[in-house]
């Protein structure tokens, strides 16, 4: 019997203490706009930063406007359309530009001063669908070959990082640029550069 009444402390003990003990991660949600830098490397709000920088800097280029109305003018009111093509990595660190080119596609089209073609595997993958319909779909569903909108404007673009240490401290800097391009005259219309994003990470002092 005193076992059972020395056991039972005991167990209480450990219950409430191995909680506390777990190595189980702890999650906060936030908005996804919050800024969130752990690591000082490219993150979210860098992409949304950069795009939305360089896509308004395009937008408001006198050039650029120039060609959006004399295009309009002479197609009966329509927007020139922009395909997003490659964003290259040329920085040290590995970064999804994926996600920079959807971002981008995407601040394009809510702007509302121009219209977007899909590129790249989503173009491919629709071209398929479309040729499949010649054979497998009934003749009055099936899409209609030779009827894509033509892109008039190219977007293509880079990111590059310079990296400077010194001791535990690191100094990151990147530099996006973006081109956009006529595609009947490949004429370059505008180029931009963003070099806003620059991060001091201090690493803790290692001691033995």
């Amino acid at each position: 019997m005193k076992k059972i009444i020395y056991f039972v402390p005991i167990f209480i003990s450990a219950v409430l203490f191995f909680p506390g003990c777990s190595n189980m991660p702890k999650v906060d949600r936030v908005s996804a706009d919050t800024r969130v830098d752990l690591s000082g490397r490219w993150n979210d709000t860098d992409v949304r930063m950069v795009c939305e920088s360089l896509i308004n800097d395009c937008l408001a280029s006198p050039r650029v406007s120039q060609f959006i109305q004399q295009y309009s003018a002479s197609h009966n009111g329509k927007l020139p359309a922009v395909v997003v093509g490659t964003f290259r990595n040329e920085s040290s660190e590995h970064i999804d530009t994926g996600i920079i080119s959807i971002t981008m596609e995407s601040t394009i089209v809510n702007s509302g001063k121009l219209d977007f073609v899909a590129g790249g595997d989503t173009r491919a993958e629709v071209r398929n669908e479309r040729q499949d319909q010649q054979s497998n779909a009934s003749e009055d569903t099936a899409a209609a070959l030779g009827y894509e909108t033509g892109a008039a404007l190219l977007l293509t673009g880079a990111v590059r990082s310079i990296v400077d240490r010194a001791g535990n401290m690191t100094v990151r800097s990147y530099f996006v640029n973006a081109e956009l391009t006529g595609i009947e005259t490949n004429t370059r219309l505008w180029m931009g550069n963003n070099n806003e994003i620059k991060k001091v990470i201090q690493q803790p002092n290692t001691r033995f």
